[in-house]
């Protein structure tokens, strides 16, 4: 909670919420009144609880009623919170609260899109490390929302061998056994272009393959030489038109940069309404 302060703290300094001139020129300081944020599209919700902490971060008299909770269903129409007092901390407020909620239900959203593609399989939706500076605890918590799952957080918490650590080692072979002899006691991923790459990588016998920009005919290739012993990922052109084919090969997931990086906002909006100046 101190972090995510922080964050919010620095968001609403960027805004220069505590000097808006417009609210101050035009809204008298003894104003009251409630808003209402409301969802503008169907989708999946995140960001709920940060938002609500914009408005009391920034006014602690400010009343917040959250309707909905993170990782909830809304339809277009639906009510998701009530925020009561100074018209002016509402105004203040409204941008950074909403930029949250926004992005944050975007991400959740778009992955629950990708999620419901692949329902009957046994394949997930995962995320990477493509996160917006600064939010990556957030939009991964926002992937969780939606229905996927984590990659890793940070550089610490496995180790995934790409092909930059590859052509520094010399050789999958290499970069895997001094991987182990590091003796991290970490899951070790071992990123794969080619088919000759798999060969290599299954006789060495990392946690997880992942294949890395290859088509689906390949992919369905690759699956039948790894064991089961050994998680398969699949990444690269994976969308809401591919997802359900790659699922289908029998990989275990698909990790899609997409959902963070790319993710369009939810439509989420804040009217301002039973104002009283007493």
């Amino acid at each position: 909670m101190e972090q995510l302060d922080i964050l919010i703290r620095q968001s609403l300094q960027e805004d220069m919420a505590d000097q808006d001139v417009t609210a101050q020129a035009c809204v008298d300081e003894k104003n009251r009144a409630t808003a209402r944020l409301y969802a503008k599209a169907e989708g999946v919700l995140s960001g709920v609880t940060v938002a609500a902490r914009c408005f009391t971060l920034y006014d602690d008299r400010l009343e917040v009623q959250c309707l909905k909770d993170d990782g909830d269903h809304v339809q277009s129409g639906d009510l998701v919170m009530l925020v009561s007092g100074s018209t002016r901390s509402l105004l203040a407020a409204e941008r950074t609260a909403l930029n949250f909620l926004q992005r944050l239900s975007g991400i959740a959203t778009t992955t629950w899109q990708l999620v419901r593609l692949i329902a009957d399989t046994n394949c997930r939706i995962a995320d990477t490390r493509k996160t917006t500076p600064g939010l990556r605890y957030l939009e991964k918590q926002a992937v969780r929302h939606g229905g996927g799952v984590n990659h890793r957080m940070d550089l610490t918490q496995a180790v995934l061998i790409k092909e930059n650590h590859i052509a520094a080692c010399g050789s999958i072979t290499n970069a895997v056994h001094a991987c182990y002899a590091a003796d991290h006691e970490l899951f070790i991923e071992v990123e794969c272009e080619t088919l000759a790459q798999v060969e290599e990588a299954v006789a060495v016998a990392p946690d997880m393959i992942l294949l890395d920009n290859m088509d689906v005919a390949t992919v369905a290739k690759a699956r039948a030489m790894v064991p089961s012993s050994i998680l398969l990922e699949a990444s690269g052109n994976i969308n809401h038109q591919t997802a359900a084919a790659y699922a289908a090969t029998g990989v275990d997931r698909l990790a899609v940069g997409a959902i963070t990086h790319s993710a369009p906002a939810l439509d989420v909006s804040l009217l301002i309404e039973h104002v009283n100046a007493s």
